[in-house]
């Protein structure tokens, strides 16, 4: 049986066998008390007897009743006792007026009835009879006993005194029939109540126990939950305050801090794969016995091994040591000594820059960490670091800019407006005037909500999608600039689906700003190529034309905020390509020859190659599908 299950029964029972004492008492109550009123009834029906027949009384001493003479003094006071109407009245009324009475006596001192409710005892000897005691002070069980079986008549005595001297008693019988007749349909009522109220406690203490110990289900089902990695719909409300509530939200929060390590950790293994997938330099880490547990995609084309093939395995067995490289590696590892920054020739003649450091944490070597890249690389990493840090530097500052335009610009406005009423009363004229002032100023305003709309945060609404696709989309999108300036647009596709996973919208931005630079750069006409090619885990998609291309003068400037080479160019098309080309884990570069023409070319990784979805970056962008230019 569960332990749950244990529990509500205990509790029902323990609350059944509650209602039930009490419904005992309450029955055991109804009793006594029932059979209190038949003794006090009894008992005042003696008092009340005895009281008439001591006033009914007379002084025989002045009378012919000889007082020497017991006998005939007791047939004396029994002709006036029972020739007394009041007393002989009262006898009479005993057995109809009170149920529970059976009848009612006045015996002299030899027990031979003077007055009785039953006329054929008067003058005869009436037998003794139980005193009524016997069943007021029984227990309650033995009391019903009494009650319920065979027919018993009870009385109860009372002495009669007459002159101040004990002439008799008065007896009042009691029948149990009659008072279980009365008792009985209000046992019966009790009873019943009882057995509902049993039956009521039962069902309510088992509900009640199952909402007492509902949150132990629930937090069975947390802890279940928190264990599967999944989400819980309900956690506990913060107004909690009994102890399940706490315990509850302690779990809930526990489960919230677990979820967000297994998030935080499954975005960190997704972003070091993706890292290691696309990161150009050469990683390699290497645990305190000297195995490799994490390779980046670059070694392979450092060391020309494969991934797999170096992990799990040791640098014993990793490098050679019939060549510089893998002698100083060896060397390095047998010593843990640490490698500066150096450059050396690979096996396969590749000349790359080294690095090997020893790991420890106090004072105790945990691993090694091996980093190689090509100069070329650095100096492309670093131009990019560069390139992003004067990107945002300028986004912050036009935040500043286009907050600060916008104000005089709206009091501008309202200002030209009022000035616009008042001199249509002095001069219709000037209308023409402030309609140009005002068409240059909503013009402005637009130019100033672009940078706006260039650095709002965004976030990424990754999917995954057919690149092919996106580039026929874009294809559609410029079809009509590209007519008006007399450009072919022609692409060269592969067959299979190429899945890349992209925000749709800012992706085709990225790539649409590339093609409409490249007809703008073509104001004679010309071809607009895209192509697209594989290259081991990533996708190259090459966008060439046949302008005038870009001079060598401004290439290292391209991809900065603001600059342009146009006259109506904002600069800001390539900057955000190039933003959105990062947060997408990609890159965008070019080359250009002037007066021959210029190709883009924007990497991604392919999707399958990504062991974790994107996470959400916070982004600038400007809204989709918006024709800008450098």
């Amino acid at each position: 049986m569960r332990r749950r299950t244990q529990i509500v029964l205990a509790i029902t029972f323990m609350v059944a066998a509650l209602v039930s004492g009490a419904s005992y008492l309450h029955i055991s109550q109804i009793l006594s008390q029932r059979v209190s009123v038949a003794h006090d009834t009894a008992t005042y029906l003696a008092s009340q007897l005895a009281y008439l027949a001591a006033n009914v009384a007379p002084d025989l001493s002045s009378t012919r009743v000889d007082t020497n003479n017991p006998e005939a003094l007791r047939r004396g006071i029994a002709y006036y006792l029972g020739t007394d109407r009041d007393l002989n009245t009262m006898l009479d009324s005993v057995v109809g007026s009170w149920p529970t009475v059976y009848d009612a006596a006045i015996l002299d001192s030899d027990g031979k009835a003077i007055l009785h409710t039953d006329l054929n005892l008067l003058g005869k000897k009436v037998a003794e009879r139980p005193d009524f005691a016997l069943l007021e002070n029984a227990g309650f069980r033995r009391k019903l006993r009494l009650m319920y079986n065979p027919p018993t008549l009870y009385e109860v005595r009372m002495p009669l005194m007459l002159n101040g001297a004990v002439f008799g008693s008065i007896r009042v019988g009691i029948s149990t029939v009659f008072l279980r007749n009365d008792l009985t349909p209000r046992l019966r009522t009790a009873v019943l109540l009882s057995a509902v109220a049993v039956l009521c406690s039962l069902i309510l203490a088992a509900a009640l126990s199952r909402v007492a110990l509902g949150p132990l289900e629930r937090i069975s089902r947390s802890l279940d939950t928190m264990t599967g990695g999944q989400e819980e719909n309900s956690p506990a409300a913060e107004g909690d305050s009994d102890e399940y509530g706490r315990v509850s939200l302690k779990i809930a929060h526990l489960g919230k801090q677990m979820r967000d390590a297994r998030e935080i950790f499954s975005a960190l293994k997704s972003n070091v794969d993706q890292i290691m997938s696309s990161l150009q330099d050469g990683l390699m880490l290497f645990t305190q016995d000297s195995k490799v547990v994490l390779v980046s995609a670059s070694v392979e084309r450092f060391l020309g091994r494969s991934r797999g093939e170096l992990l799990g395995r040791s640098a014993r067995e990793i490098f050679s040591p019939g060549s510089a490289f893998g002698a100083l590696m060896l060397d390095s590892f047998r010593l843990h000594h640490n490698v500066e920054l150096c450059e050396m020739e690979m096996p396969n003649g590749r000349r790359v820059e080294i690095s090997l450091d020893f790991i420890q944490e106090r004072g105790a070597q945990i691993g090694a960490l091996l980093t190689m890249r090509d100069a070329e690389s650095a100096r492309r990493i670093e131009d990019e670091i560069e390139l992003s840090r004067r990107i945002s530097a300028s986004g912050r500052v036009t935040r500043g800019v286009a907050h600060e335009v916008k104000n005089p610009i709206n009091a501008i406005v309202l200002h030209l407006q009022l000035l616009r009423n008042k001199l249509r009363e002095i001069d219709p004229d000037t209308g023409r005037h402030v309609d140009i002032i005002d068409s240059e100023i909503h013009r402005l305003d637009r130019v100033v909500q672009i940078l706006v709309d260039f650095t709002r945060p965004r976030e990424l609404r990754p999917e995954t999608t057919d690149l092919r696709l996106l580039l026929d989309e874009v294809s559609l999108l410029a079809a009509p600039e590209a007519e008006q300036h007399n450009v072919k647009l022609t692409r060269e596709l592969p067959s299979e689906p190429i899945p890349v996973k992209v925000d749709v919208d800012f992706m085709k931005q990225a790539i649409l700003n590339v093609v409409l630079n490249g007809i703008q750069a073509m104001p004679n006409g010309g071809t607009l190529a895209i192509s697209v090619q594989r290259h081991e885990d990533t996708v190259v998609t090459e966008i060439s034309d046949q302008g005038t291309g870009i001079p060598a003068s401004v290439q290292e400037k391209i991809f900065e905020l603001y600059f342009t080479t146009k006259k109506s160019g904002s600069g800001i098309g390539l900057a955000q390509t190039y933003q959105i080309m990062q947060w997408h884990y990609g890159s965008v570069d070019f080359s250009s020859i002037e007066g021959k023409g210029t190709i883009f070319r924007l990497r991604l990784p392919l999707s399958e190659l990504r062991s974790a979805p994107l996470e959400p970056v916070a982004a600038w962008a400007a809204e989709p599908r918006r024709k800008n230019s450098i």
